[in-house]
């Protein structure tokens, strides 16, 4: 399929999909919004498909959602259409696991998307924030929420309240990202990560990333108990079998996917 603002590709299970409004440092118009939540649509339900890496460009990964898209629309419009909503939660919503592979700025609703991934691998340069109340607006995709449970309330109030930016170290002490690395090595390191989330067990991938999520969402108690039946849910696994064969017979396991 051919895009406007997005370019895709597949290498060895792990689909990339690269957002390319350079020449206004990615930022997000309906069309690009469009774009990306087609391919991921995709992505996901393609079998072979085991990891999906979402990227930028060295100078931003996403500078912000389009201002001159939203500018002269009044309260009415955007509740009618429900402004922000078609096509945003794509990311958050799939069952493959996603990487957001940051470089440069990830502000507004490009720190919200990078969010959306399962992890955030940055570059040295990386610069995240959410400065929509330099505009005289708060963020309307999960900067407030996704952010503030990343990096706790006081991070999160700063970032809001101030619009000002914190560079990659600062996330990574945080907890926004799991890891940084020099800005030339970015993609190698996302797509090695990518790689070895797509050469496991497919269904356990699935399962776990689930069960992940599920902390976000309960209490400590609930998602104990939805982790251990979960884990005793594996043992129907056929992988799950091969995978302790492989660990006692000293050798790789190989996966079926099921």
């Amino acid at each position: 399929m051919a895009y406007e603002y997005i370019e895709t590709e597949t290498r060895d299970g792990v689909a990339i999909v690269t957002l390319n409004r350079p020449e206004a440092l990615n930022a997000l118009n309906a069309g690009l919004i469009a774009e990306m939540g087609a391919a991921l649509r995709g992505f996901d339900a393609d079998p072979a498909v085991g990891c999906i890496v979402v990227t930028g460009g060295e100078k931003a990964f996403a500078a912000g959602a389009d201002i001159k898209e939203m500018r002269d629309k009044g309260y009415a419009d955007v509740a009618a259409e429900d402004f922000i909503t078609d096509d945003w939660e794509v990311l958050a919503d799939l069952r493959t696991p996603t990487i957001a592979a940051v470089s440069g700025y990830a502000l507004g609703g490009g720190c919200e998307v990078a969010m959306m991934a399962d992890m955030i691998v940055a570059a040295d340069t990386a610069k995240f924030g959410q400065p929509e109340i330099t505009i005289g607006t708060i963020p309307g995709a999960g900067g407030t929420q996704r952010l503030t449970r990343a990096v706790g309330k006081s991070l999160s109030m700063y970032m809001n309240l101030t619009g000002e930016f914190i560079d990659a170290e600062t996330a990574l002490r945080a907890g926004l990202v799991a890891k940084v690395v020099p800005q030339a090595e970015l993609m190698d390191e996302a797509l090695r990560i990518a790689a070895k989330i797509a050469g496991l067990s497919q269904p356990v991938v699935r399962v776990a990333k689930e069960a992940v999520n599920v902390a976000f969402e309960s209490t400590l108690a609930e998602g104990i108990r939805f982790e251990r039946r979960t884990f005793h849910a594996t043992f129907a696994f056929e992988d799950r079998k091969e995978g302790m064969a492989a660990f006692a017979e000293k050798r790789k396991p190989a996966w079926k996917n099921r």
